[in-house]
């Protein structure tokens, strides 16, 4: 052994000056700090001083110490690779010759040190680390045993993967069954390292825990009520994880942990409540949960409601006392980052309105600004769940506790039950209606309750609703409702404006052109906000516009609502600086408003064309900057090119060939060639989209380009990125709509993919019927080419295509098909009556398309005989069977 290091006293003085200065509560101490730390790590022996003070110097006070040792642990973390051998094995050594010390403080300091020299691959490298804290664990002294089990918990959280791996001679053998030991252990900290080291290992289903499942299971039910609240906490999260993995190990016991979490779901420690409360979350997306909760839901509904009250605590953190707070300016740190949802080009289907993929963002969102997940909020989801499990048996248990909350006069509670009956909205809706013709009235009055509280959660379950109030007489309950939420965004609150915004949104997307009547009124409200909002809020405030303007289209378009919208939103849009994020919900709001606003939009579309154009470019630039030199110059946020990407093609979508000479004067395509070249996938699906919008709004431009865009976009049809992939898939049957024959060239470059994507199984349905339609348009325009694969998709193609509505594009893919048809009749003998079917799927083609379908149904028919198309058409459902008939006579 060398001989031990010491310190130099100067040396160890300056350094305990620099740690008592860092605790400084003044900005310009500490960043004076920070440089001066900087520096020291010059030295190589630095770090010996660091933890020298962590753990031989006694004599300074335990935070000092603790800082010293955390100081250490950021330079493991930087720098590890490049401590000279000396100095790491004593860093080694001083750990874990200190695990044991006896202020807590310190040993869990220096557990975080050992933590982060294993996660740096030092696992492999430290072989003495794990089979030396486990000796430690059997020491007599309770602090080297706390200390150690601390260390462990913490490898086992950050290093489960390791642990489990061939790379270790999987320790965890050996390990598992020794922490299970201690689950028996009289020490309640002790316990719950125990449990906590063991729960890393549930959801990996990690062999050599799955090895000894059963005395796992026995030592949980051993614990189950325990006295410390951390370990009963342990134990309903082993029980929930292992609800997922191994089901079939609880199944027996499954009457007896249902109780059991219904008591801890009620326990006096709201860590241990929420713990359990997930329970139920997690059974109701097994199959199972039917049938083992049925006989439960009696004790259970109540839990779950009585969960759903705010606690005191609550409504300390949301100022549940301050009812007016709109005066006061919004601390930014509470203002989320947004997410840009970039354009995706999709279908409408028969029904109305564009299918959307993602679930609306209706979730229990209403309170924010507290720890993110309590027990309020696990329990609405829970019961939201639940709900959609047992549909209307849950109304049995549920309308009985409602009738009650919802009258009660106690603001908590009656809020509570509000909260209820929006959770259950979704599941329960059908057994609600009977019911709804009372309680709409009644939650359109709470709407002006005097508490704060209480009328947000209101906004948010009328939205719950918004679907059925639509579906009444407009009179009845759209109109009272909707004056009553415009009333709401300009509550005095901002916790009310907020729920209420997004409630109108909701149901303006419910409504659409329902609300034509009343733009007058809704813009007067929205615009008045404007000038009342603070920061966040006006975000969601530009949503609800956008909202209102994708809902009643050019029904927006008339001269007195642009004079009262425009000049507010054109203002902000003046104010704002390229750097700014909240360009972001303007920008996309202002799509909104170009695309229905159309020629109306005129007046203001070069200023926000030009400016579009240039965040693009400034973006790109930095990029560029950013790649040849990432020490000097920052990567951009691409979040702005890609809202600028999304706005222009809301211009080319609403103005069309207006937009002709904006384009001509711009440099707009050598941009989007570098945009289509994006590392970033968001960046690639928006340029497709507005190549797309462009090829409709003025080829002339874009023409000269294609040669240079076809490989780029052939390459981009990789369904693992759905969206880049159906955008650009999209892009291109526009593009073969406008080149007609000449897109000869460039069919092989993308059929292959095209083919390959649409017989793919779990295609997500938009990216199917963009395929469908652009195989179909490239067939139109290229028979000779396409037709030969006819047999390959003909089957997926008309499967994909028979539920969407009749509109241009599925016209040109259905005259591809016929053409391709007559080309290769062959290659649809196989699956004809799938055409038959997606023929029947059409309203009212045009005529001459009908007569293609007449040609193709009544050929078939005469050259199989009369028996044979009997036969055949037997096969066929009866209402396909009377459509063909009446409508072709076959």
């Amino acid at each position: 052994m060398e001989c031990q290091w010491k310190p130099d006293e100067q040396g160890l003085q300056q350094i305990l000056q620099l740690l008592k200065e860092s605790q400084s509560p003044d900005t310009s101490t500490q960043r004076s700090v920070q440089q001066r730390l900087e520096q020291l790590n010059q030295y190589p022996d630095f770090n010996n001083y660091l933890i020298f003070v962590l753990t031989k110097l006694k004599s300074e006070d335990e935070p000092t110490r603790s800082l010293s040792g955390l100081i250490l642990k950021n330079n493991v973390k930087a720098h590890y690779q490049n401590f000279p051998n000396g100095v790491s094995e004593f860093i080694k050594s001083e750990c874990l010759q200190n695990i044991g010390d006896s202020s807590p403080l310190i040993r869990a300091t220096v557990g975080i040190l050992i933590t982060t020299i294993a996660s740096k691959g030092e696992l492999q490298n430290w072989p003495e680390l794990l089979p030396k804290l486990c000796l430690l664990l059997d020491s007599e002294d309770y602090n080297t045993c706390e200390g150690a089990f601390g260390a462990l918990q913490k490898i086992c959280e950050d290093s489960a993967e390791i642990l489990d791996s061939d790379m270790l001679d999987r320790p965890l053998n050996i390990m598992i069954p020794k922490f299970l030991q201690f689950f028996k252990h009289s020490s309640p900290k002790i316990r719950s390292h125990a449990m906590a080291c063991v729960n890393q290992f549930i959801i990996s289903r990690t062999q050599a825990l799955m090895l000894h499942i059963d005395p796992f299971i026995e030592n949980l039910f051993a614990l189950a009520t325990d006295e410390e609240p951390e370990v009963r906490k342990n134990v309903c999260r082993a029980l929930v994880m292992l609800l997922e993995v191994r089901l079939d190990r609880l199944l027996p016991h499954m009457h007896n942990i249902i109780e059991y979490m219904l008591q801890r779901t009620q326990d006096q420690d709201e860590n241990v409540a929420l713990e359990a409360c997930e329970f139920w979350l997690t059974l109701a997306e097994q199959p199972v949960c039917k049938e083992v909760l049925c006989g439960h839901l009696s004790q259970l509904t109540p839990v779950l409601v009585n969960g759903m009250k705010y606690s005191e605590i609550d409504i300390i953190l949301l100022k549940g006392d301050i009812e007016e707070d709109e005066a006061i300016p919004d601390n930014e740190q509470d203002i989320r980052p947004r997410f840009h949802r970039s354009r995706t080009v999709a279908q409408q289907h028969e029904g109305d309105g564009i299918e959307e993929d993602e679930d609306e963002d209706d979730e229990l969102d209403d309170d924010d600004t507290i720890s993110d997940w309590n027990l309020r909020k696990c329990s609405a989801a829970a019961l939201d769940v639940l709900a959609n499990v047992f549909r209307d048996d849950l109304l049995l248990h549920i309308l009985p506790l409602l009738k009650e909350l919802l009258f009660h006069p106690e603001w908590v509670v009656k809020e509570s039950g509000i909260l209820v009956l929006g959770a259950i909205a979704e599941g329960c809706m059908q057994g609600m209606i009977p019911y709804l013709p009372e309680l709409i009235p009644h939650l359109i009055q709470c709407l002006s309750d005097k508490k704060a509280l209480v009328r947000s959660i209101t906004c948010w379950t009328l939205s719950r609703y918004a679907h059925w109030v639509v579906s009444q007489p407009p009179d009845i309950y759209l109109k009272p409702l909707m004056t009553e939420l415009l009333k709401r965004i300009l509550d005095s609150n901002k916790r009310v404006q907020e729920a209420a915004c997004s409630a109108f949104a909701t149901l303006e997307e419910e409504a659409c052109t329902e609300l034509v009547p009343y733009l007058a009124f809704i813009l007067d409200t929205l615009v008045f906000a404007f000038s009342k909002y603070q920061h966040k809020n006006l975000l969601i405030l530009y949503d609800a516009i956008g909202t209102l303007a994708d809902s009643v289209g050019h029904h927006l378009n008339k001269p007195e609502y642009i004079q009262m919208l425009m000049p507010p939103l054109i203002q902000k849009w003046n104010q704002l600086k390229d750097e700014d994020k909240d360009l972001f919900p303007l920008l996309e709001c202002l799509s909104s408003v170009a695309t229905a606003l159309q020629s109306g939009f005129l007046p203001y579309c070069e200023p926000v064309y030009q400016r579009c154009v240039n965040l693009v470019q400034k973006t790109l630039a930095q990029a560029m900057l950013h790649q040849s030199q990432p020490d000097q110059y920052e990567a951009p946020d691409k979040d702005f090119m890609i809202v600028a990407l999304d706005l222009l093609s809301g211009l080319a979508e609403g103005l069309g060939g207006t937009i002709e000479q904006l384009v001509a004067r711009s440099n707009i395509l050598t941009l989007m060639y570098q945009c289509m070249q994006d590392k970033m996938p968001e960046v690639r699906q928006s340029s497709f989209a507005l190549l797309g919008d462009l090829t409709k709004a003025c080829f002339q431009h874009v023409k000269s380009c294609i040669a240079d865009f076809m490989p780029i976009l052939g390459t981009n049809l990789n369904p693992e990125l759905i969206s880049v992939c159906n955008n650009a898939t999209w892009a291109i049957g526009e593009i073969s709509i406008q080149m007609g024959p000449e897109m000869q060239p460039y069919i092989a470059m993308v059929l292959h993919q095209l083919v390959e994507i649409i017989n793919r199984p779990n295609t997500p349905k938009t990216l199917l019927e963009n395929t469908a339609i652009t195989i179909g348009r490239l067939g139109y325009v290229c028979p000779q080419e396409v037709a030969p694969m006819l047999q390959q998709f003909i089957r997926p193609w008309c499967t994909s295509l028979r539920n969407i509505r009749d509109n241009e594009e599925k016209d040109s893919a259905f005259r591809g098909i016929c053409t391709m048809i007559s080309v290769n009749p062959g290659g649809v003998v196989q699956d004809f009556i799938f055409f038959c079917d997606a023929v029947a799927s059409w309203v009212n083609p045009k005529d001459d398309l009908r007569d293609m379908f007449y040609k193709i149904l009544h050929g078939f028919k005469n050259q199989v005989g009369e028996d044979n198309w009997r036969r055949f058409s037997d096969q066929f459902p009866m209402p396909l069977k009377e459509r063909l008939a009446t409508f072709y006579g076959v």
